[in-house]
């Protein structure tokens, strides 16, 4: 297996890339701030009902408040993230063979071998590549060609390494 392709100085593109990566790490916010706002939300009605909303008032609305602000904690970060990479548009590429991923961006590049990767899950747009339990970096499919797509996919899913 050998697979080479370009990627083109799309101002969008890091934007994306840095979206997938975080994605899986942040989350978690938005589950633990949906059981925050819950609680917080429940004990309002509870207290309410028994009388001693005046004296629990405030730790229900700290709990429903800090579960909102936990939950937009995720977008925040994915849409900061995009505004900010757009300056890292440049031209690059991937040499994908069966020993290792390489990468170049602009005048940068790097790889990583296949030996050290524990998985990739699947995106609308990418292939996460996780070397433990980071996610290292991304294989854009879009940009390869369909037949180049299909034979990588069928090489990781053969090693055990492709998750959806």
């Amino acid at each position: 297996m050998h697979i080479r392709f370009d990627v083109p100085a799309d101002p969008g593109y890091p934007g994306r890339v840095a979206a997938a990566l975080s994605s899986a790490q942040l989350r978690k916010y938005s589950l633990i701030g949906a059981a925050l706002a819950a609680v917080g939300a429940i004990g309002l009605v509870i207290s309410s009902g028994f009388g001693w909303g005046e004296q629990t008032l405030p730790v229900w609305m700290t709990m429903v408040l800090g579960g909102l602000l936990a939950m937009l904690y995720w977008p925040w970060l994915r849409w900061r993230a995009r505004r900010r990479s757009g300056g890292y548009a440049v031209e690059g590429g991937y040499d994908i063979t069966e020993d290792n991923i390489m990468m170049r961006s602009g005048s940068e590049s790097g790889g990583i071998a296949w030996d050290g990767v524990t998985q990739v899950r699947t995106t609308s747009e990418f292939w996460v590549v996780y070397v433990g339990r980071m996610p290292a970096t991304v294989i854009p499919r879009r940009l390869m060609s369909a037949a180049d797509a299909e034979t990588l996919r069928a090489w990781m899913a053969g090693r055990g390494l492709l998750r959806s």
